[in-house]
């Protein structure tokens, strides 16, 4: 199967966000792609199960804003980047994620790229919803990651 490469650069809706994070690579990375455990930080995902290893081909099912949501992924490399995406709703979404170390921080942007009947239908209200939506996410990862820097 053909998975894409990045987001769908012709979507009307992209988001892109960017946020640095005080903590090693590995413990966001880690944070990041245990997605079991993203309602434990992440008060927005009410439920997530990945179905195997965090590799291409993978699929994980989460639930937010009391939407399920069934993923997969597309590309991973370790420690750098992770592309994921799928249908959901009549949306087609891609979401792509990069890890950058700076100094004693590493910078997090995301980008994720939406298409669909339902964007073409209300696409300002979804575009400020997905926005929202990784502002959320971001500051979340930045909280955990930081917060679980500092434990004894």
């Amino acid at each position: 199967m053909t998975y894409p490469t990045t987001i769908d650069e012709n979507a009307p809706v992209i988001a892109d966000h960017t946020i640095r994070i005080a903590a090693p690579v590995e413990r966001i990375w880690q944070l990041h792609t245990d997605i079991g455990g993203w309602p434990a930080w992440l008060s927005a995902i009410t439920q997530a199960r990945l179905d195997g290893p965090v590799a291409p081909g993978t699929t994980f099912h989460w639930m937010t804003a009391g939407m399920s949501i069934d993923s997969t992924v597309y590309a991973v490399d370790t420690a750098h980047r992770i592309l994921w995406g799928g249908p959901a709703h009549g949306i087609t979404g891609v979401h792509e994620w990069t890890f950058t170390e700076d100094g004693d921080g590493v910078v997090v942007r995301t980008r994720e790229s939406w298409a669909g009947d339902p964007v073409d239908a209300d696409r300002d209200n979804l575009a400020a919803a997905l926005d929202a939506s990784l502002v959320t996410w971001l500051d979340a990862l930045k909280e955990a990651a930081e917060q679980e820097d500092h434990r004894p």
